[in-house]
This record gives C-alpha cells, structure tokens and sequence, in this order.
C-alpha cells in the first residue's frame, strides 16, 4: 500500500463562529509570561471543570463521525478502572533500576511502543489539581502511518481514537498490575488532568518540536501519550538531545503547511519558559473544523517511518564542537 501524497487541505475559512468569543487561549497558556505558572485547560478536558471554550469543546464532540464517538466512549470506559483498590502485601523493592526495567518490560509486553520514567514536577500539572504521586512511567504507542496519512478525514479521525483506546487499555493494564504489587497507581489517558509531554521529555522519549507535539527517534510525533502516576520506587530516565532543535530552527514545512498560520519560526516565553507554541486561538477553531488536524505533524521530517534514528544521527554528526 502506497503512502497518500498530501496536497490539499480543508480550506481555512470556518462554516461556524463565536457569538461572544472566550477569552484568548494564548493569554490563558500564558504566552508572553516571563514567570512560571501552572497550566490551565483550556480545550480537552475531563469534565472536572469549566472551560473557557467548552462550546467549542461541545460542538466538537456533536460533530464527530459515529465510529470516532465510539471509540471515545469506549476509551472513556476502560478509565473507569483508571484507579482502584491496592493489595495488602506489598511486594518490598531493593533496587529501583531493576524495578524500573521490569515495569518497561511489562508495560512493552502491555503493548507500549515506548517507556520511560521521570518524576513528578509542577510543569506537567493543571493548576488546582495535585496528586500526591512521585514518580511518572510515561507510555507511547505508534499511530498507523498509512492511516495518519489520511489526516483531516474521518480516516485518520478514527485511528486516533483507535490508538487512544490502544493506550488507555495499556496504561490501566499497568496500573492495575502494580497495584496488585501494592503499591498506589493511577493511570492517565488524553491530556484531561496532566501534561504527557513534559513527563515524556524529562523520562528521556524524546523532544518538543516546532509544531508543538513531541518528537521521538522511533515514532516521529505520530504517536499517542499516556502516563501512570504511582509511588512504586523507581528509578528516572535523564532528558535526551535526538537534535530536534537542529531540524525545527531551520525546517520550514510545518509551518508552511499550517492552513491557519499557527506555527511560528521562533520559540516564544510561554510561563516563564522560552519553547515552541503553537497559536492556540488559530489552530483550536481549525482542528475542530478538521475534526482533528495532525497535519503538522504528518508533514514533519521526524514523522517518516523509520527516518527519525538516521536523521538525529547525522543532525547530531554536523555539530561543531565546542571550543576547548
């Protein structure tokens, strides 16, 4: 099967609009903020509180096609046992490296495409939510390419959710496992109550490229994130340098491609840290048009199977180094 050629996309005009528009999503992620905060929702979220743009949020959800509606709620369902009862007995831990290892293992042999572990930090927290967990085991799970290629059509609508679903059943499956051990695990699916790709970072899975999403060496951005908080001792993976930054300062595509111009050339200050942002206030109305965009992310470099290991190699190699 031939890989699609992306041409042409949704058009840029919107067939809805805002009676009353909610306040900026960019001023509420804090764009232009020299100090750190907390993150807020803004759009996907839980249900566990108001959005400033819930209407769009609802609208989405009405106009998604039945089969992405399903899944949804099939993905929905399996977090019902997110977090539950823990074993009396806990199984005692001597080494946390041997026991970080081991709980990769399980989570690869749940289906993971990739794992890592990292702590808990204040940037990958919504503000007014703390669970009281240390350690984060970060999961991804490889979206089918062929199908990606497809995306702003039900086509690709419906893998996303297939994937979602993927990962959700891996994660409560993990957590569920390391709670028999007795030990307290929670598993996180989407991004309703925690920030995935802060935790990705820091447990060494890869990098924030300039389309906001992260960048791996296996999966490119096309993959899905989920996270299960727990107090099983574990042992952290460091942060890694695959080179995105080396690609993404000089690479254009996304940015080109971007029907809406959302994606800048430049890392802007977003709550005291300068990175890559894309405009919320441009893509949100866009992606729910598209029923889900992606298309940044499928035009990237980084997302071609099997590139992204040769492709951080030789960005890596034409570094100059450091002056002694």
């Amino acid at each position: 099967m031939t890989r699609r050629v992306i041409r042409d996309f949704p058009s840029a005009a919107l067939p809805f609009q805002y009676r009353q528009q909610p306040r900026s999503g960019n001023e509420i992620n804090g764009l232009g903020e020299p100090v750190f905060r907390r993150a807020e929702q803004v759009f996907h979220g839980s249900g566990a509180r108001e959005l400033e743009w819930r209407k769009l949020e609802l609208f989405f959800a009405l106009i998604n096609p039945f089969r992405v509606y399903w899944l949804n709620m099939v993905n929905r369902w399996l977090l019902r046992r997110a977090d539950g009862p823990v074993a009396k007995t806990r199984q005692p831990v001597a080494d946390p490296r041997a026991m970080a290892e081991a709980i990769k293992q399980r989570a690869r042999a749940l289906g993971a495409g990739a794992v890592g572990v990292a702590p808990l930090t204040e940037k990958a927290l919504y503000n007014g939510y703390q669970p009281d967990y240390p350690h984060a085991i970060v999961v991804l799970m490889p979206m089918d390419s062929q199908e990606m290629a497809f995306v702003t059509t039900n086509r690709a609508g419906v893998e996303t959710m297939r994937a979602y679903m993927e990962i959700t059943r891996t994660v409560v499956a993990l957590a569920e496992h390391i709670r028999a051990m007795g030990w307290r695990a929670r598993a996180y699916g989407e991004a309703a109550d925690i920030l995935h790709i802060p935790l990705a970072i820091d447990a060494g899975l890869g990098q924030l490229g300039k389309h906001g999403s992260l960048i791996c060496t296996e999966f490119g951005s096309s993959m899905r994130i989920a996270t299960v908080l727990t107090d099983l001792p574990l042992a952290h993976d460091q942060p890694v340098d695959i080179a995105v930054d080396d690609l993404c300062l000089g690479c254009r595509r996304c940015t080109l491609d971007c029907p809406v111009d959302a994606i800048a050339d430049h890392k802007q200050m977003v709550r005291g840290e300068e990175k890559w942002y894309v405009d919320f206030d441009k893509c949100a109305p866009y992606f729910t048009h598209t029923v889900g965009c992606g298309i940044c992310i499928e035009v990237c470099p980084w997302t071609i199977p099997g590139r992204g290991p040769s492709l951080a190699e030789k960005l890596l190699s034409k570094r100059v180094p450091d002056a002694v």
